[in-house]
């Protein structure tokens, strides 16, 4: 199969590239390499994979030093003519998208940026799919979606129309769009909804490394709701 992985320079993408590698698919990874967090990680990803950073060029393919059938291009989902051209130039099997913009907190002191990637981006995706007939659509959704849902454990028969950040609800509208791209066009699509995902080459804001950082360094793990809250990790 051929297939498009959206965000191969973060950490979920990145893992399931090598995992579609060395199944013998051939990938075609993409990402805009943002600066969220640090980039060197998200070079170093790509680097393991036989990307090197001085071969990226923006809006360009580059083919893998290491692995025969994956090459990498820089590109947004917002720039929706780029990603028309590489769906029409590739004819893909299938997508996976997992880029997006990502965090909670941050969702709430840059709003504008979650619209565009998250709406934006996976809009133009959609649209991308169901011009070149890629009948096969899975994405990232979130376990966020559940927001004040107090019923547990969580369920996919639960209501989720109560977000409580922006970034939860671009995820939740994600959601709906994919739904309705399937009634509309026949798209075979299908929604993930991660919880903390943990692991090498993982993210460095997430709780798992923040909570091993500080442990390592004899740091205090920040506590919140004077120790009364649970965390599910998410």
């Amino acid at each position: 199969m051929k297939i498009l992985i959206t965000g191969t320079a973060g950490f979920i993408g990145y893992h399931l590239a090598k995992r579609l590698l060395a199944r013998g698919d051939q990938v075609i990874g993409l990402d805009n390499i943002n600066d969220y967090y640090d980039q060197n990680l998200k070079y170093g990803r790509l680097a393991d994979t036989g990307i090197a950073r001085d071969a990226i060029k923006q809006g360009q393919l580059t083919s893998s030093t290491s692995h025969s059938n994956y090459q990498f291009i820089q590109l947004d989902l917002t720039d929706k003519q780029g990603l028309v051209d590489l769906c029409a130039e590739q004819q893909f099997d299938a997508v996976c998208n997992l880029a997006a913009q990502p965090g909670v907190r941050y969702s709430i002191t840059h709003p504008d940026a979650y619209i565009q990637a998250n709406i934006v981006g996976f809009l133009n995706l959609l649209e991308a799919a169901r011009h070149h007939r890629i009948t096969n659509f899975v994405y990232a959704s979130s376990s966020s979606v559940y927001g004040l849902n107090q019923a547990q454990p969580f369920s996919t028969q639960h209501n989720v129309d109560h977000p409580v950040s922006l970034y939860a609800a671009t995820k939740k509208s994600n959601e709906l769009m994919a739904h309705t791209y399937a009634h509309l066009y026949g798209l075979n699509v299908t929604g993930l909804r991660f919880f903390t995902v943990y692991g090498p080459w993982g993210r460095p804001d997430m709780a798992p490394f923040l909570f091993t950082d500080a442990a390592f360094k004899d740091k205090p793990i920040k506590v919140f709701n004077h120790g009364k809250m649970q965390r599910d990790f998410t």
